[in-house]
């Protein structure tokens, strides 16, 4: 009987120690923010960050990662000096018309047509009217202003620069030039 009692005994206090314990919360918290950190919001004022700056504004005179200072504004004054004096700094070398096409035909043949004639699907089906020809006479298409077009956007046609990276435009700026060299002859 003694025994049976000693067992008990032992029962009752190994059930008491285990039922206290819980695995899943442990038991000392030596860090708390560890386990539970306090909560920010990403673009929240808060005094973590100097002046009140918010964490969605870029640090003043930063430039993105892949960019590069773009000097033109988005003026009507500043895309006929860009038609002017912007120049591609892609030699013939670094030119890839293969690339270039790839791109054309993602972002801009729906409007502007495999050809560069104005006839691209959303022309077709009627939803989207008034795209020109790269070959229209009035419309003296230079490296600068396709490239400022793509940069900022003309009329309807909206800005790519968060699509394309600098490299990239300028291989479309090179294919649509070439489809404007093919529709004039």
């Amino acid at each position: 009987m003694k025994s049976l009692i000693k067992i008990l005994v032992v029962a009752v206090m190994i059930s008491f120690v285990f039922s206290c314990k819980n695995n899943l919360v442990p038991n000392y918290q030596y860090m708390p923010n560890m386990y539970q950190s306090v909560g920010y919001e990403a673009y929240g004022g808060y005094q973590v960050f100097p002046n009140e700056q918010s964490a969605m504004l870029p640090a003043e005179g930063t430039i993105a990662r892949g960019h590069s200072l773009f000097e033109y504004k988005n003026t009507n004054e500043d895309f006929l000096r860009a038609k002017v004096e912007l120049m591609s700094p892609l030699d013939s070398t670094q030119v890839d018309l293969t690339k270039g096409k790839e791109l054309f035909d993602i972002y801009c043949s729906i409007c502007h047509g495999k050809k560069g004639n104005g006839q691209g699907t959303l022309v077709k089906r009627e939803i989207m009217f008034g795209i020109p020809s790269y070959d229209d006479v009035g419309r003296a298409i230079t490296t600068g202003g396709i490239y400022h077009t793509i940069y900022y956007g003309k009329n309807a046609m909206g800005s790519y620069a968060n699509q394309l990276r600098e490299e990239e435009r300028w291989q479309v700026v090179a294919y649509v030039l070439k489809l404007k060299a093919d529709l004039e002859k």
